[in-house]
């Protein structure tokens, strides 16, 4: 497959169906690599990757650091609480420094939105954004969406029609956001689910059913996605944590999948979740550990999602700027 004319991957609504489908094809394709006995490609043999996060990551830095690695790319990890950020650093200064590694690729996760763009109109570096605040998170939405493709036999008009759910802490959520973008772009009905307080005003504006009435649409999900109560980002000074529901207990009540509530699903419901997981909150043991939960499969299918984004979107290294005033 040929690689994307646009360099960079910030978030899904600059991508076209058309791209989404190729990259969830790169995927499968990346995918089968993993049941070889060497694992490695040679693919960005030469190539450098820097992974600069500036919030705390599990699963989508280790993802993208061994895609890289199973390329053939070499790794610089920029560890932002031991680095000059810590002294003041601006974000353009750490770019700044950055251009004088000569990176291919720069995997960014930052707390303001938008953050990953500027990096990109300023550098010719692949910039792939691993989250940005509560905007975006692309190749979480990717690998969502991959993870279904895969259960329902690599059939892309499987989508068509299907009624998928977000549930939870919607209004932090840069996966819900991205999910609703990339799951509308393939033709399913998407509905959110949460306390008002926890889903933003202008949801029904991107074309979604907005309810707090999970029992009510549980029978007739095809898939179910659960999102993490967000309590670290709730804790600011101006919006304290009982401000936006009640208790934890009543959360669980009326949000919680649990095997009881699992019981009015369709047998045939997947349930997913990006983590980490608040376990006996947003899901049960019961249901994360079973038969219908693919959340581990979506942490195996990032690595190859990860791996078909460095292929398919492509630095332009021959411009990079060689002064600060090119940054300008």
């Amino acid at each position: 497959m040929e690689p994307f004319s646009q360099k960079d991957l910030l978030d899904i609504k600059g991508l076209s169906k058309e791209q989404i489908i190729t990259i969830l094809e790169s995927a499968r394709h990346f995918k089968s690599v993993f049941t070889r006995s060497m694992k490695k490609l040679p693919t960005l043999r030469g190539k450098t990757v820097v992974t600069l996060f500036y919030e705390a990551s599990t699963r989508t830095r280790t993802s993208f650091e061994l895609a890289a690695k199973r390329l053939g790319a070499d790794i610089i990890n920029i560890s932002v609480s031991t680095s000059s950020v810590t002294k003041g650093e601006s974000l353009i200064d750490t770019v700044k420094t950055l251009s004088s590694y000569k990176a291919d690729y720069i995997v960014m996760r930052h707390k303001s939105p938008m953050a990953p763009h500027l990096i990109a109109r300023k550098m010719p570096v692949s910039v792939i954004n691993g989250g940005d605040g509560n905007h975006s998170h692309p190749t979480q939405a990717l690998l969502d969406a991959y993870t279904l493709y895969e259960q329902w036999n690599f059939d892309i008009n499987a989508f068509q029609g299907k009624n998928i759910a977000i549930v939870g802490d919607i209004v932090h959520s840069r996966v819900a956001r991205s999910n609703i973008h990339c799951l509308k772009k393939l033709g399913a009905n998407v509905t959110v689910c949460g306390p008002l307080t926890l889903i933003p005003r202008e949801m029904e504006k991107m074309g979604v059913e907005v309810t707090t009435d999970l029992d009510r649409i549980l029978p007739k999900l095809d898939a179910i996605n659960m999102l993490r109560v967000q309590f670290e980002r709730h804790s600011a000074p101006d919006q304290p944590i009982d401000s936006l529901f009640p208790s934890t207990r009543e959360y669980q009540t009326l949000f919680s999948l649990n095997e009881k509530r699992l019981r009015k699903a369709k047998p045939t419901l997947f349930v997913l979740h990006p983590g980490p997981i608040n376990r006996g909150i947003e899901i049960d043991d019961i249901v994360a550990d079973g038969e219908r939960s693919l959340i581990n499969t979506q942490v195996t299918n990032g690595v190859a999602v990860r791996m078909a984004v460095f292929y398919l979107f492509r630095p332009r290294v021959e411009n990079y700027p060689e002064t600060e005033e090119d940054f300008e």
